[in-house]
């Protein structure tokens, strides 16, 4: 029986791993093997923390040197880390889960793009959020619906800081999701629209993100429509999605630019890029 649980709890992990890395299970399974050969520990505890060490150093190793190489196979390219080309993750987690990876013609848009900006607004950051996985077309970059072929990522909105009211390259929330640029009063409510429809999922992020550091940020409407508009002037930008509400408020006149529907969430905390 115990042989059982420890399969099965394996086979969790395993999952769980894959879901939120795409490599993450496989270096779980090749820890599990390794751990014999470079561990003598008897106690539990030990044990436990052997084979976690054993796991992050692993992880990290081939994240670093073998990861990057082997998804040149694959047509992806891995984003900067830090700040090159005025390019960077908004949170590193999002690179430490690999979750970085985009394709070359995407991110030779995405330099142009950066290129653009900075000669109308000096200093100025792309901070990029969810891209896609290394390896194969068609795995899942949860909770994402589309993220899985290497020619989409989500980009942050612009801000100025609500104290000194210049530009900043900060984002209100620290994993780039969920603090919304609400709709007012006069402006069409599409998250009201597609909860009242069904659609639980569309404003769920929403719901659990945190709203304390909302007030500490000022939407920067200006340069957030150039950045759009930089998108769309790209030739291979095939659509960008934002809330319909603010392609409207920001006048945002390119067919490129569309809505994505109730069936994804909602995207007025956020910019989706895409190639064909």
């Amino acid at each position: 029986m115990m042989y059982i649980l420890v399969i099965l709890r394996r086979i969790i992990i395993f999952f769980i791993l894959t879901l939120l890395t795409q490599i993450g299970g496989v270096v779980y399974l090749l820890n599990i093997f390794l751990y014999k050969y470079y561990s003598k520990a008897s106690s539990c505890f030990k044990q436990f923390t052997f084979k976690l060490l054993g796991f992050v150093t692993l992880y990290f190793l081939i994240s670093i040197f073998i990861v990057p190489h082997a998804a040149k196979q694959f047509g992806r390219v891995s984003l900067p880390i830090f700040a090159g080309d005025h390019i960077k993750p908004l949170n590193i987690i999002t690179c430490l889960l690999n979750r970085h990876y985009v394709n070359a013609t995407l991110k030779a848009s995405l330099n142009d793009v950066a290129k653009q900006i900075n000669m109308q607004y000096p200093n100025t950051v792309i901070n990029y959020l969810d891209a896609n996985f290394p390896f194969m077309d068609g795995f899942p970059l949860f909770p994402h619906l589309s993220h899985n072929d290497g020619k989409k990522l989500d980009i942050s909105f612009h801000y100025l800081d609500a104290g000194t009211k210049q530009s900043t390259n900060d984002c209100p929330s620290f994993f780039g999701y969920g603090i919304c640029e609400e709709p007012t009063g006069r402006e069409e409510n599409t998250s009201g629209i597609c909860a009242g429809s069904g659609y639980w999922q569309y404003s769920f992020i929403r719901s659990i993100t945190p709203q304390g550091n909302k007030h500490n940020f000022i939407f920067d409407g200006k340069k957030t429509k150039f950045t759009v508009n930089a998108f769309c002037e790209n030739a291979k930008i095939s659509k960008v999605f934002i809330e319909p509400h603010l392609k409207k408020r920001l006048k945002l006149m390119d067919n490129k630019v569309r809505f994505h529907g109730c069936q994804a969430v909602r995207h007025d905390d956020h910019i989706h890029v895409e190639v064909n």
